[in-house]
């Protein structure tokens, strides 16, 4: 387990409220996002964790106003604390002034696939030094030897020469820490990293999580660690959101989450992974398979596949949050039974 988990957050630097982010197309109307909520403190990493199509990429994209064009954030807040004031980002412009001095500078992201995110005819150096020009006052020199140290700091090779490398001639790993570098220079107060592990090695990825998690304490800044491996979760995050189909399930401390998880849904990611501990003992994988987002079923959405569905309650109505323990939420009837 991460060794801040036992640590106090108290000010809260994004506040997201009742968040839903649709998208729409022939098919009909896919809810990728729908009525998330969650607090992030300064200082604390936050993982959100579910399987693929369950919302958590979206839920970035939503925050840093990136939604893809047939997307839209058609309800909720997300409140951001900048200069001692809170600013609901979904107010602004995906293309305003206001949120491009936000994005980048003051909330940044490491996105899954570093080939796919960097300019494939530009260097590592120019883009990230046009990063640092777009948000600080420098000049271009001073703007190239704050890339080339940014680089050094995150464990680049030869930071001097692969400052002018393009993204094509760099490993998966080094592509990688130059994405890290890109997100860092601007010194954001929230890191938001995208399955940064996922298009690397499991060597690079001990190495880009002990990065991440260093720099994190250095600069006292948030991060959101989007993943859907809970091995990521328990060796860096201090808090959990579970999700399934754009819905929050649970919610809580990490610790809460992985000794103590309540719905069935987080029990069955937890039973589903592999385990020195477990001897001989079988892997339970979660039964059935995501419904389509076209045709989800009434009530709570995970109840087709549930090993604990009470008939006539869960597929007729959503189940509400309830509080089980110290900041542990849990949206499931098992807990909301007179």
């Amino acid at each position: 387990m991460t060794e801040n988990k036992s640590q106090k957050f108290d000010e809260k630097i994004l506040i997201v409220k009742n968040l839903r982010t649709h998208f729409f197309s022939r098919e009909g109307i896919l809810k990728a996002v729908d009525g998330l909520e969650f607090d992030l403190k300064s200082g604390e990493i936050l993982g959100i964790v579910g399987e693929s199509g369950c919302g958590k990429s979206v839920t970035a994209q939503s925050i840093l106003r990136i939604v893809p064009k047939n997307g839209q954030t058609i309800d909720g807040k997300i409140l951001y604390k900048l200069n001692d004031r809170y600013v609901d980002l979904v107010k602004m412009g995906e293309e305003s002034k206001e949120i491009r001095g936000i994005r980048g500078k003051e909330i940044s992201i490491i996105f899954q696939e570093p080939m796919t995110s960097f300019s494939p005819v530009h260097t590592i150096g120019n883009q990230i030094t046009e990063t640092i020009l777009l948000h600080q006052n420098v000049t271009k020199k001073q703007a190239r030897n704050e890339a080339i140290s940014i680089l050094d700091r995150v464990g680049m090779p030869n930071p001097a020469g692969s400052i002018d490398e393009y993204p094509f001639n760099l490993s998966g790993g080094m592509r990688q820490r130059a994405m890290i570098a890109m997100a860092l220079s601007c010194r954001p107060k929230i890191l938001i990293a995208d399955e940064p592990t996922t298009a690397v090695d499991v060597t690079i990825q001990a190495q880009v999580l002990k990065l991440i998690r260093e720099i994190q304490g250095e600069l006292g800044m948030a991060v959101i660690m989007i993943t859907h491996d809970l091995g990521v979760i328990a060796e860096i995050a201090d808090s959990v959101l579970v999700m399934y189909l754009g819905k929050q399930i649970e919610s809580g401390p990490v610790d809460g989450i992985f000794h103590a998880p309540r719905h069935p849904y987080t029990q069955g990611l937890l039973n589903s992974i592999p385990r020195l501990s477990r001897g001989r003992q079988e892997i339970k994988p979660i039964e059935g398979v995501v419904p389509s987002p076209y045709e989800l079923p009434t009530g709570c959405k995970f109840h087709p596949r549930c090993p604990k569905f009470l008939l006539g309650i869960c597929d007729v109505a959503e189940p509400d949050v309830t509080i089980v323990s110290d900041q542990h939420r849990v949206s499931c009837f098992l807990y909301q039974r007179g």
